[in-house]
């Protein structure tokens, strides 16, 4: 460290004399290192940051708020983000009491996909909506040693208030918080961030037709966004390696290139989301909309979540046996016994097995203890009987026992009040 750093460093721990709050800011050292192939870099809006006789690089790309990424603008988010404001629903992904300058879309580059100290953070990539453009910043690990300017330069314009994620509660963020500590004595602190991880949004959402839910495919088949000659995440790690030895950019732009799509992906995303949340989606699939209320359903926003489910129950489909399932449990739990009969007897016309075992067992339970119509309490316990050994390979052993004893108690029942 440069004796004028020293120096910088101890003045607000003097009591010589009144210094001004200008006078005590360290300001970053004079430019005197020489980045290795500094013209490439100033080609692709990288530029350097030096602090302490180090340095990291920022890369800056502005886009316009009508610029289109998958099916979205980008200007598309203010509605979202609107629509939430004008909503009384509660739910995890609400922006409610947001403005849309305060949504932080955040996403990293590491080492490894492991968690600790031994992984590093070497791309620090965020995107926000400030006036009429979409700033998305990139910070830049040239060197191990230069994780000080790395985060220093992340943090001194931090300013938001939510994290906009992918699996970043799990992932990103906590490696943030690992990799702060090393250098928590020279940087701000970390701040403290709401958190929207839209993975999990994603799952509940479309775990019944994508068999993984890694981003690149969330983005394929359901966003729209088709990624050209993009670097695999994987191969990552390998590049930056190369780079910390060749000081070559090229692999680095391309990872680069990874990233700011990752990024850009979670803007769209979260409008995605909120516009299917919010019933706006007019392309919205019907298990995408059972998906939604089951959503509500579960957070015990009742009264919205059986609006979304009403919706589906005219059909004769599995999105449409599902809602009267799901519609059925929220009348038993309201104790509306007639209610809910009507909709297990429905929802046993299922051609869902599943469904339609869970649907007469209720009915069944209901017609017993409730309604003490002891012949249809046999006939659906029959029929669930029946059901569950039609699947003769993987018949589910301990419901079809259960489903005996059960059936042996109503007969026995039976008899003695009728027989």
């Amino acid at each position: 460290m440069s004796l004028k750093n020293k120096l910088n460093r101890l003045k607000p721990h003097l009591s010589i004399g009144n210094h001004s709050e200008e006078e005590q800011k360290i300001l970053p050292e004079s430019p005197s290192i020489d980045v290795p192939f500094l013209d490439k870099w100033e080609q692709e809006n990288v530029s350097p940051y030096f602090l302490e006789g180090n340095y990291c690089l920022i890369r800056e790309i502005r886009y316009p708020l009508a610029q289109k990424h998958g099916h979205y603008r980008f200007q598309d988010l203010k509605t979202a983000v609107n629509c939430w404001n004008e909503n009384e629903i509660n739910h995890p992904l609400s922006a409610k009491g947001h403005k849309i300058d305060e949504l932080f879309f955040f996403d990293t580059e590491t080492t490894g996909l492991g968690g600790g100290v031994g992984n590093t953070i070497f791309i620090l990539g965020y995107a926000s909506v400030l006036e009429d453009e979409l700033i998305l910043r990139q910070h830049i690990l040239p060197n191990p040693g230069a994780e000080v300017p790395l985060y220093q330069s992340f943090l001194e314009h931090v300013n938001y208030r939510t994290l906009v994620t992918y699996n970043g509660k799990s992932f990103d963020w906590p490696q943030v918080k690992t990799r702060h500590t090393l250098v928590r004595e020279h940087v701000p602190k970390l701040p403290a961030f709401g958190h929207f991880d839209l993975y999990h949004a994603a799952r509940r959402l479309w775990k019944h037709k994508l068999d993984r839910m890694k981003l690149s495919i969330v983005e394929k088949e359901v966003l729209g966004v088709e990624r050209l000659d993009d670097i695999p995440g994987y191969l990552a790690p390998i590049i930056y390696f190369d780079f910390i030895e060749s000081k070559r950019p090229e692999g680095m732009l391309g990872i680069l290139k990874h990233n700011e799509i990752d990024i850009l992906s979670l803007v769209t995303l979260y409008t995605h989301l909120t516009f299917q949340l919010s019933g706006i989606d007019q392309n919205q699939s019907r298990p995408e909309t059972y998906e939604v209320g089951r959503w509500y359903a579960n957070l015990g926003e009742a009264g919205h979540a059986e609006k979304i489910l009403t919706t589906l129950t005219s059909e004769q489909d599995i999105p449409s046996t599902q809602a009267k399932l799901l519609l059925a449990y929220q009348q038993k739990k309201e104790r509306n016994w007639n209610g809910a009969l009507n909709l297990f007897v429905e929802a046993a016309k299922s051609e869902d097995i599943k469904i339609r075992t869970e649907a007469c067992i209720e009915a069944a339970k209901i017609l017993e203890h409730k309604q003490k119509d002891l012949p249809k309490a046999i006939f659906y316990c029959q029929e669930a009987i029946k059901v569950v050994s039609l699947e003769l390979v993987n018949i589910n052993k301990p419901i079809f026992a259960q489903l005996q004893t059960r059936l042996k108690r109503l007969e026995q029942k039976y008899e003695k009040f009728f027989g």
